[in-house]
């Protein structure tokens, strides 16, 4: 019986499945279970076939007025890694970086173990959000847009800024305003720090009595290269190496102090002395001295250009989908772009309500990713989550650790990326490990368990899964 369950999970979890069920109308709730969340829970596709797929699309546009269980806000509420200000956790991870260099090998071994707790409170926070929480749109827009906006957490101080990052930079704009989106984003210590902009000073700028600690002097092209090609206009946009220099030019000066993360926006400051003063020429425009303004116009530029709704209106539509999504349904989405002002709650509606998503050509045409593998497996079994740690183990083994991905790119979604035999022998073998209750996901673990990769090795599958 056992195995005959792990069969049955694996079938429901491969790929997203076209005819799950026997009638159309349990079809189409299966393929919106899957699409706009992370696969059916036991009861899932009676209660959306009963409610209907449209008024359960619109509910789930609105995740504000969904109650979470009670039980999982608890859970959420114990996490103090995941709930802590981003200066509350850069301060403990500095303090706990610098003693551990300083002590012996027995206290050492100590502070590694506190900063590896803090790593495993915010993969729990994530993954436990995206098998209980009833918000289940919004908890694939976090994955989407964390993605698009990605940091590696294994980075330097974004090992202890990636909690902050997820919950304060994207968690509450994923059905607000892009340029609200891309503001925060771009404002956050762990983007400043990821893509080097707190580093970028205008050229021949010195800190006054001070050699800069070491730290590289001049203008850092980095973010300013991201923000243009993957943030928002698209690599073939027509903009020039001149427009990336620019645009690094006019957010000269835009830092955060590691152990002052005081004030609004998590520390985020402008620092007048290391801005480029000059006139700057971006994207056809003349730019005069603004300073930090000048920063926000081109954010708020960024934010409305066409090409940026169509890039992310195209990557949205082949997230949610097909791999290549039909250019009339992203050309509509743009519009309601640009009509919006980015309302991205509005560009979702478009999606969500397009006969192209609800296709049958649609249904069953996208493979999943493994993160979304691992979490619509395990709420397909309907096992009540006491322990994560077997899942971060699995997604490790899988390629896709949680907040492990080094480029700016962040992880793909496609077939192309995921699909290959022993990806799928993976897979077969965390599903008959689920299946068969070997994972012990309902029994809190009884040790700390060991490193994942944010501390430079991989978290070990359970012994069945190697």
């Amino acid at each position: 019986m056992r195995h005959i369950l792990a069969a049955c999970l694996l079938a429901a979890t491969l790929a997203l499945p076209a005819a799950a069920a026997p009638g159309p109308a349990d079809q189409q709730a299966v393929h919106v279970l899957n699409r706009i969340g992370y696969g059916p829970r036991p009861g899932d596709i009676e209660r959306v076939t009963a409610l209907g797929v449209t008024r359960y699309i619109e509910e789930q546009l609105n995740p504000e007025a969904i109650p979470l269980p009670p039980a999982l806000s608890a859970r959420l509420a114990l996490l103090d890694a995941a709930n802590a200000p981003a200066a509350e956790a850069l301060a403990r991870y500095l303090d706990l970086r610098r003693d551990a260099r300083n002590e012996e090998e027995g206290a050492r071994q100590q502070r590694k173990a506190a900063m590896q707790k803090a790593n495993r409170e915010t993969d729990a926070a994530r993954l436990l959000r995206a098998i209980e929480s009833p918000r289940q749109l919004e908890e694939v827009l976090v994955e989407f847009w964390f993605n698009h906006f990605n940091v590696y957490s294994g980075k330097g101080l974004d090992r202890a800024l990636v909690a902050s990052y997820e919950r304060d930079a994207i968690r509450p704009y994923v059905l607000g305003s892009f340029r609200d989106l891309l503001g925060a984003t771009a404002k956050h210590p762990a983007m400043l720090f990821y893509l080097d902009n707190h580093l970028s000073t205008a050229a021949g700028f010195v800190p006054k009595g001070k050699n800069n600690n070491g730290m590289p002097r001049g203008l850092n092209e980095n973010y300013a290269r991201e923000l243009m090609e993957l943030h928002t206009l698209g690599v073939d946009a027509g903009y020039t190496q001149r427009d990336v220099t620019e645009l690094a030019r006019m957010l000269t000066g835009w830092t955060f102090t590691p152990r002052d993360l005081s004030g609004p926006n998590d520390g985020f400051r402008f620092d007048r002395r290391r801005h480029d003063h000059g006139t700057k020429h971006w994207l056809g425009q003349v730019v005069e001295d603004q300073g930090q303004a000048e920063g926000e116009y081109a954010l708020d530029v960024l934010a409305m250009h066409p090409n940026t709704a169509r890039h992310v209106s195209y990557q949205l539509a082949q997230y949610f989908v097909q791999d290549v999504p039909p250019p009339a349904l992203v050309e509509r989405m743009a519009a309601t772009w640009q009509a919006s002002r980015g309302s991205l709650r509005a560009v979702m509606r478009t999606l969500l309500t397009s006969d192209e998503f609800m296709a049958a050509a649609t249904q069953g045409s996208k493979f999943k990713t493994p993160y979304q593998f691992v979490v619509s497996a395990v709420r397909a079994s309907g096992v009540q989550v006491q322990n994560v740690q077997p899942l971060v183990g699995a997604l490790n083994q899988l390629g896709m650790p949680l907040y492990g991905c080094q480029t700016p790119d962040g992880y793909k979604n496609t077939q192309e990326a995921w699909l290959n035999p022993n990806a799928l022998t993976r897979r077969i073998a965390f599903a008959t490990a689920l299946g068969t209750g070997k994972l012990a996901l309902d029994r809190a673990p009884a040790a700390p368990v060991a490193t994942t990769l944010r501390d430079g090795m991989a978290a070990p599958m359970p012994a069945v899964l190697s």
